[in-house]
């Protein structure tokens, strides 16, 4: 049975609590790795399901939900802005959220310290 990005990142969040130091570190990487996976997937099916979408109107759907746009951006990164906005919506990526606020709260993060 293939385990699915969902699964996975599910899991890791349930580990996280009882984890601590180098193990969270690894745990919230992987889940990162994931949560990219995740919204890059979402983000190449959504370009399939809008391509025939103009521009003006991908721009109303991404301010509509939240997310400003520019003049200035292409449609890819319109799209990328609205398959942020259903991505952070999935039970994957809210789990990735709270695991990382989580463990931001008990000092781990991902970005080294200066």
């Amino acid at each position: 049975m293939t385990m699915t990005t969902t699964q996975r990142i599910l899991d890791l969040a349930a580990a996280a609590p009882a984890s601590h130091g180098e193990d969270l570190v690894l745990l919230l990487s992987e889940a990162n790795e994931l949560y990219q996976q995740g919204l890059q997937n979402l983000r190449r099916e959504m370009a399939e399901r809008l391509s025939g979408v103009a521009i003006a109107d991908l721009m109303f759907a991404a301010e509509t939900a939240g997310m400003p746009c520019e003049a200035s951006q292409d449609r890819n990164e319109v799209i990328l802005l609205l398959a942020l906005v259903e991505w952070e919506m999935t039970p994957a990526a809210m789990a990735y959220t709270e695991m990382a606020q989580d463990a931001a709260r008990r000092g781990v993060c991902l970005i080294p310290e200066e």
